[in-house]
């Protein structure tokens, strides 16, 4: 186990045997690639081998094991796996669409509070994925802080229910005290090819520019917010792995944390930002949201990053036109994944990161 102590140091990551679910996805394959980069290797991934997709995130990433995630917790009670430092548990249905309810609370309930239970009968350091999707429409607020808060909040869609579910549960039964829960604002960066409808704007708009030089937008729907100005926390995926990293590595911290930039952008400027890294001048087009989804989109979200600076992350968080400008660049222009970089890039993702 990890000192008590914040510590980001290579060699602390070097000893340590770490599980990552989702490893294949996006966040969960960014993980593994910034582990292997502070030296640790003895990483074992929890994802469904059948998607292919994914499995090309971890082409130029090192890891001992995989294993399906249906067979994991079995391995895991029998000890067929050995001893573990660290579990990352990032595997869920991320979908924000998806409406069976029974599959979500199956998936992302059921499945996280069976493997929080293990890992802290085993004495695993737990680290798992809830979301912003959570605080709904924010009129509850976006505390991370006051635990009272989470009874108060109301998801607008199943997904961000399902997360709720787990988050009580693991308040309710005294496990905060324990684990670190990681709510995730709008992430973005390499490694989301996989998603599909679920990529985040910045790749869609990418395809969009260099098909037609247009990038479209959905419409506003409510008086206060005009087509595009809707606001949302944006995080650069190399910035919520370093973040996910220091909160495992402090022993001392426990509870909810938001994983955000703490600072708000427009969709405009977004879009903006992927016009400028490839040289373009803005054109933007404004299509209506689909009617299912109307009632569920989330208009302004900013994570109140406080609790996170006073666990002591110190780091500089990437502005928002550098992230995008390295994401374009870097990996979406050359076709490449985490870990495909050349090793300049790998460098100066140091100061990224």
């Amino acid at each position: 186990m990890m000192s008590s102590t914040p510590s980001n140091k290579s060699d602390s990551w070097q000893r340590s045997r770490v599980l990552v679910t989702g490893g294949a996805g996006f966040i969960g394959s960014a993980l593994v690639w910034e582990l292997n980069r502070r030296g640790c290797a003895n990483v074992v991934v929890a994802d469904f081998a059948a998607h292919a997709g994914k499995r090309g995130n971890l082409d130029s990433l090192k890891f001992n094991d995989y294993v399906e995630p249906s067979a994991l917790l079995g391995l895991l009670q029998s000890g067929a796996l050995g001893k573990f430092d660290f579990v990352f548990h990032l595997g869920a249905c991320s979908s924000t669409t998806e409406t069976d309810e029974e599959f979500l609370r199956r998936n992302n309930f059921e499945y996280s509070r069976d493997l929080a239970d293990w890992a802290l009968k085993s004495e695993v350091r737990f680290v798992y994925a809830s979301s912003a999707a959570t605080y709904g429409d924010g009129s509850a607020g976006m505390d991370d802080n006051d635990l009272r808060l989470l009874e108060r909040l109301q998801p607008l869609n199943p997904y961000g229910r399902s997360k709720q579910m787990m988050d009580l549960h693991a308040w309710r039964q005294g496990w905060l005290e324990q684990v670190v829960a990681l709510k995730y604002f709008n992430v973005f960066g390499p490694n989301e090819e996989h998603k599909g409808d679920m990529r985040s704007v910045v790749r869609k708009s990418f395809t969009q520019v260099k098909e037609t030089a247009v990038i479209r937008l959905f419409k506003s729907y409510r008086p206060e917010y005009v087509d595009g100005e809707q606001r949302r926390d944006f995080l650069y995926v190399k910035d919520a792995v370093a973040m996910t990293l220091h909160l495992a590595a402090n022993s001392d911290a426990h509870g909810i944390f938001n994983i955000g930039s703490g600072e708000t952008h427009t969709w405009n400027e977004l879009a903006g930002a992927v016009f400028a890294a490839l040289g373009q001048e803005p054109c933007i087009e404004y299509i209506e949201m689909p009617p299912a989804i109307r009632d569920q989109y989330q208009y302004f979200t900013q994570a109140d990053i406080r609790k996170l600076r006073a666990a002591g992350y110190a780091r500089p968080i990437t502005p928002l036109t550098a992230a995008v400008g390295d994401y374009v660049c870097n990996y979406l222009m050359p076709g490449v994944p985490l870990g495909g970089e050349p090793a300049d890039l790998l460098d100066a993702a140091k100061t990224i990161s």
